[in-house]
């Protein structure tokens, strides 16, 4: 079977594709808020899943990482006006401590894809 790999460089790639599935590396953001950072974080999972010829609906799991657990209600909010009515993955979500001070959410996303 053929693995496809997308933006690789040395440490990883952005995308990995295979047997129908794409999985995502964990998607960050620098912006000042837990909103903001979830509503740029979701712009770039539905860019790397048109990518992987996929979208939101075919969104199998998500795996977040918030930094600090208190933030969960701000960033479910922006989640929860993003994800389609009746396509809601399988998702976890916990707190740990992130690459960097200033990101407060990460998410991991894996998908059915073309």
């Amino acid at each position: 079977m053929t693995i496809t790999r997308f933006e690789t460089g040395k440490r990883m790639s952005r995308i990995v594709k295979h047997n129908g599935t794409a999985y995502l590396c964990g998607q960050v953001s620098d912006a000042a808020t837990v909103a903001d950072q979830t509503r740029d974080i979701l712009a770039k999972i539905e860019d790397l899943l048109a990518k992987a010829g996929s979208d939101k609906t075919r969104i199998l799991q998500c795996v977040i990482w918030l930094s600090d657990m208190a933030d969960f209600a701000e960033m479910n909010a922006v989640w929860d006006a993003w994800v389609p009515e009746g396509h809601a993955p399988a998702r976890a979500c916990g707190e740990a401590k992130l690459a960097r001070d200033v990101l407060k959410v990460e998410m991991i996303v894996t998908a059915a894809c073309d």
